[in-house]
């Protein structure tokens, strides 16, 4: 099971800048000659903003590498053990990002790269190095005074929930590999995640039920074979779903036999092994069920039905096996038009 991390008695103590560009176009990289000065009254502000895009991320690790002098672990590492090291080793982890930056599709952007103290897992408080790189800055709007009056100026800057990627190893469980949160809103995972950070998932029960709560709702839509019509597909993902939230432990065996159909079970296997090769989750065939993860895949599960007039009903999974009793179709010969009427018992 993931340990929860908590940020609220962490603050920033020292914080490095640089513009990383891309050297396939001929761009340059700029590190900060000294640390970024900040007020104290300013900790607070920075901490809050350079943390918010971590809530709520599944752990990684970082990979430890046999040959890693040149690694973000090996970096993170000397900043941990002094972190009087931080701006030699900002640019060191700017340059060793430049040098992964080859990719026409790569965009230039700012990067602040920080030490954050404080962070609580386990019950132990740690310092974590923070990573944000913003590749599209925020346009925003300033009054100010001048000479008495007041003038407009249009200023662009680094928004909080709009950084592109961001990486924060915590100091925790180095011996197996940091602890590590990271995302990149590009979608494209394989530059940030595996490229820079060199970052593995945790395979903890959380992560396997995730991904397997995952892997039967897109078997669903996409792997199921023939004619299948909506309906019938949203069942399969709700019986593999409901398999998950009634066990304690999961088994490939038993799950398979609730399929049913030799011919959905054999779909089913071969779906899996596409899933796995495409995503890079491999999903084994046992492990403890996460209850906390098996109900937020049920949650995402649920039937939407549109119609022509802008009306759009949702069932959410515990309903989608009794949509026949809840919803009852008809005709209305007066306008000439369908209608649906919904059975409920009060409203919540």
């Amino acid at each position: 099971m993931a340990v929860p991390v908590n940020f609220r008695e962490s603050s920033i103590s020292k914080i490095a800048l640089a513009k990383v560009g891309n050297p396939l176009k001929g761009e340059p990289l700029l590190t900060s000659k000294d640390l970024c000065r900040f007020e104290e009254n300013e900790a607070d502000l920075l901490t809050s903003s350079f943390l918010v895009p971590f809530k709520s991320l599944e752990p990684y690790r970082v990979n430890i590498q046999e040959n890693e002098e040149s690694s973000l672990h090996n970096f993170a590492k000397k900043v941990f053990e002094n972190d009087s090291n931080l701006l030699e080793q900002a640019k060191n982890i700017s340059q060793y990002l430049y040098s992964k930056s080859y990719h026409p599709n790569i965009k230039s952007g700012d990067l602040c790269i920080s030490l954050i103290n404080g962070i609580i897992i386990s019950g132990n408080s740690v310092p974590a190095l923070c990573i944000i790189k913003c590749e599209n800055k925020t346009p925003f709007l300033q009054i100010s005074e001048i000479d008495g009056d007041l003038t407009l100026t249009t200023q662009h800057g680094i928004y909080p929930d709009k950084v592109d990627k961001g990486c924060l190893i915590l100091n925790h469980q180095e011996q197996d590999g940091y602890t590590v949160y990271l995302f990149d809103k590009s979608g494209n995972t394989n530059f940030w995640n595996k490229d820079f950070v060199n970052a593995l998932p945790i395979r903890d029960d959380d992560y396997l039920t995730k991904r397997f709560g995952e892997l039967c709702v897109n078997f669903a839509k996409r792997g199921i074979q023939g004619d299948s019509d909506d309906k019938k597909r949203i069942k399969v993902a709700n019986k593999a779903l409901n398999y998950l939230g009634e066990h304690d432990d999961f088994k490939i065996s038993e799950f398979e036999n609730t399929l049913g159909e030799p011919e959905l079970i054999e779909q089913f296997t071969t779906y899996k092994s596409q899933y796995e090769e495409d995503s890079g989750h491999r999903i084994d065939d046992q492990f403890k069920v996460s209850k906390k993860e098996a109900n937020r895949a049920k949650q995402k599960l649920k039937e939407t039905i549109k119609l022509d007039t802008g009306v759009r009903i949702s069932l959410s999974s515990e309903f989608l096996d009794q949509s026949h009793d809840l919803l009852e179709y008809g005709y209305d010969e007066q306008k000439k038009m369908k209608y649906l009427k919904i059975l409920f018992n009060e409203e919540s």
